[in-house]
């Protein structure tokens, strides 16, 4: 038959002629023949040639009558009868590829067809068996439990009898807002933004142990008792921490947001399983409707949630899609539909806390919140925390404790738990009775040895001079202290041509530092650091990221150089610029806590950053200075001088 039909569809070859337009015209009708041959099968070419008369003129010679029998088959028309001449053919055969073009268009999209109709037939076929099989398990009625089963339900009634006391944590807990330590400007901005007619959102950043969480749901307490904000008096307060929630890129599950579980693969409610209708799970948001999302270090959340928190925060509900999902379906339950028709309600405030710095949180969630900073605990809170929480012990101890604690660690909740320890010691040696608990310095000593615990901060000031130490401040996660830096100058063997050395664990920034004073001393001084072998070094291989020790180096350098003692109860912060000016750096509030723990008196601070902390905080003397020469009029004591 293959042969039979190349008859009529190829010319002879001795009728092709060899060159010219006519030729390139032959060789794209038989193209055209071969293409509409692929597309309806040679067979039915020729039966379609017999129907309308097109058989003799598929056999001729002449290129005229080719095209038009291509005519008569391309449009399945008899009546085409007008030879066209020699001009129109070109013309003709473009109609004909256009034609050709539509049929190779329509055959695509109704092979398609054909196999979505196979798949839904399918489809169909399948959910009719599994309706047959649901109705054979409903009117079987199986009984569900066994000796295993009631066995496991008997251990579970039993260990819901079972209970332990509060723990300790739970116990000292602050049950009102007065009851927090050393937060006072934190708890008023958090009230005020909060227990308002118009709360806002919120990020809380400070350090771990200082009562973020407990702050923000006692002021959530508060807020349900004023008429004029809009908590009700059951408004949610919601817990979750950061690090556990991860995104799902499959929407299989998420616990924040809420996900469908489909009716095969994920578990859906068995009724709703049978008939193929998916779940909606509402998450965590839904669960804080009209109250308070608390999520713990929401810096360490995934990026990606992140972004979807922010789509709920715009739109105070959650929306839920899947494919299985018809909303024709008669058997598809109320609350489903109106779950997939207008989503989950999560109309909450969104409270975060975290131990980062801002610059590490999503730039669009810290738009869309109001930021409250707690700051640092000082020795004389954790010493008033110790005894607070000795007293809901109920529970005796000597003097020193308060103190002892508070040099061990910054934190509330582990000063409360290095005194539980030292209570249950205290306990066991009392032999269990609780009103004759007297806790001692040595149970605290023991549980520091045995927790391999260090002093928190050593008290680095005094009322001293040396030459060439100056006392520092960096910042590292809200928590301020103090750097020792130390220089020495030798006069070099060969004049003009002394060396610096530097920590090389100090950072870049600290090593511009020392550049920058070199010009900063020569101007000041009229000493050459050229002529010196100078030796700068910070004190236990503490790591500098910033600029801000570029004045305290300045001053231990001139020190080293001058032979002029330098004051020990004054700390220092300052970036130093080349013209002995000193410029504004960052974390002065938390530079501040770390000077007085580490019993400093006077703390020198760039003039730019004069209102970034009030004046006298925590007792300090703040002295703001614009140039390193006032700042040397401080540091540097007069020969001989005796600090009071």
């Amino acid at each position: 038959m293959k042969g039979f039909f190349n008859r009529f569809v190829r010319p002879p070859q001795a009728a092709r002629p060899a060159k010219g337009a006519d030729d390139a015209l032959r060789r794209q009708v038989s193209a055209l023949y071969g293409l509409y041959s692929g597309l309806v099968g040679a067979e039915k070419v020729v039966l379609k040639a017999g129907k309308v008369d097109a058989l003799e003129l598929m056999r001729s010679d002449s290129l005229s009558e080719r095209v038009l029998a291509l005519q008569k088959l391309v449009y399945e028309d008899p009546t085409v009868d007008r030879l066209p001449t020699y001009e129109e053919i070109p013309a003709i055969l473009e109609e004909i590829e256009d034609e050709l073009a539509d049929m190779m268009a329509r055959r695509t999209v109704e092979e398609k067809i054909e196999k979505k109709i196979a798949e839904k037939m399918d489809q169909r076929h399948q959910e009719y068996i599994r309706e047959i099989k649901a109705q054979v398990l409903k009117e079987e009625e199986p009984n569900v439990e066994n000796p295993q089963t009631l066995k496991k339900y008997a251990l579970l009634e039993k260990l819901e009898q079972k209970g332990l006391t509060k723990s300790v944590m739970e116990l000292v807990r602050p049950a009102s807002l007065a009851e927090i330590v050393g937060q006072e400007r934190a708890i008023e901005a958090l009230r005020a933004k909060l227990a308002s007619p118009y709360p806002q959102h919120l990020i809380i950043y400070g350090p771990p142990g200082v009562g973020k969480t407990t702050a923000a749901r006692l002021v959530l307490e508060e807020a349900k008792k004023l008429k004029f904000t809009p908590f009700a008096a059951d408004a949610p307060f919601i817990e979750v921490d950061g690090t556990t929630l991860r995104w799902d890129p499959r929407d299989m599950t998420n616990p924040l947001l809420g996900s469908v579980h489909d009716p095969i693969y994920q578990g859906a409610r068995k009724d709703l399983a049978e008939t193929g209708i998916p779940e909606p799970k509402p998450g965590l948001v839904t669960d804080a409707h009209g109250g308070i999302l608390f999520i713990d270090e929401i810096g360490e959340m995934d990026p990606m949630l992140q972004n979807k928190l922010l789509k709920v925060l715009e739109d105070k509900r959650v929306f839920f899609d899947s494919a299985y999902y018809d909303p024709s379906d008669p058997h598809v339950p109320k609350y489903v539909k109106k779950l997939f028709a207008d989503g989950a309600p999560a109309d909450f405030i969104l409270i975060g806390a975290t131990t980062r710095d801002p610059g590490d949180i999503n730039p669009a969630i810290r738009s869309r919140c109001a930021e409250i900073f707690f700051e640092p605990l000082t020795p004389k809170h954790i010493e008033e925390i110790v005894y607070n929480a000795a007293r809901r012990l109920k529970a005796d101890m000597d003097g020193d404790i308060p103190r002892i604690i508070s040099e061990y660690t910054i934190e509330g909740r582990k000063a409360i738990n290095i005194l539980a320890d030292a209570y249950g010691r205290a306990l066991h040696r009392a032999g269990g009775d609780t009103g004759k608990v007297v806790i001692t310095t040595a149970d605290v000593y023991q549980v520091v040895q045995s927790s391999r615990l260090t002093p928190y901060v050593s008290r680095k000031a005094s009322a001293t001079t040396e030459v060439g130490k100056v006392l520092g401040l960096g910042v590292a996660g809200y928590l301020g202290s103090v750097l020792e830096i130390e220089a020495v100058a030798f006069p070099a063997a060969d004049k003009g041509k002394g060396s610096i050395r530097f920590n090389d664990t100090a950072g870049s920034m600290a090593k511009d530092s020392v550049f920058n004073a070199a010009a900063v001393v020569r101007k000041l001084t009229g000493q050459d650091m050229a002529n010196y072998d100078l030796h700068v070094n910070i004190v236990g291989g503490g790591r500098i990221d910033g600029p801000s020790a570029g004045l305290a180096i300045t001053a231990a350098i001139i020190s080293a150089i001058t032979g002029r003692p330098i004051r020990q109860d004054v700390a220092v912060t300052g970036e130093i610029s080349i013209q002995g000016k000193v410029k504004a750096v960052g974390g002065v509030f938390e530079k501040a806590y770390g000077a007085k723990q580490a019993g400093a008196t006077i703390l020198i601070i760039p003039k730019e950053n004069e209102h970034d902390i009030p004046r006298g905080h925590l007792g300090l003397d703040i002295r703001p200075v614009e140039t390193a020469q006032a700042a040397l009029e401080i540091l540097l004591a007069k020969a001989d001088q005796a600090i009071a």
